[in-house]
């Protein structure tokens, strides 16, 4: 239940409301001599001190300065991931998508290259998702066929 609360109040924000559960439990694990004897006023008491937590940790963030500058991780190349490795791995499926049926070849031009969902590419190819589905698996099998194992280090 006070999961449920912290949640609410860090407006869904799941890690920031288990952080602050900690802290809660905590400070009630530190403060037991004063914890209320009564069963039924431990849960009351508890969702005061999470509560407090909370807005004590809301001020301490507008108190610090924002970062500024940070980078987003989701944007930086993979590591390992040599230019040459890549422009050979593009050259060799490039040379190998002639070799695969019209209708595999648009499944995964729509899919890859053009970065279609299935829904997507299903719209645009005008056939099922669920055949731009079957098509893709058939085509990628294909092309691992033709291209031969990748090399893994």
């Amino acid at each position: 239940m006070l999961l449920r609360f912290l949640t609410r109040i860090t407006f869904g924000e799941w890690h920031t409301a288990e952080d602050l559960l900690q802290e809660t439990l905590l400070r009630a694990w530190r403060h037991l001599d004063v914890l209320p004897d009564e069963r039924d006023l431990v849960l009351p008491w508890l969702f005061t001190v999470a509560r407090r937590v909370a807005i004590d940790a809301a001020r301490s963030r507008q108190s610090r300065p924002r970062e500024v500058g940070t980078v987003d991780l989701t944007l930086l190349p993979e590591p390992g991931g040599d230019i040459v490795d890549v422009a050979v791995a593009r050259h060799i499926v490039h040379a190998a998508l002639p070799k695969l049926s019209e209708e595999h070849r648009s499944v995964i031009m729509e899919l890859y290259f053009g970065d279609a969902s299935t829904t997507e590419a299903a719209r645009r190819l005008g056939i099922a998702p669920g055949t731009v589905k079957s098509r893709a698996f058939y085509a990628l099998r294909t092309l691992r066929a033709i291209v031969g194992p990748a090399e893994v280090p």
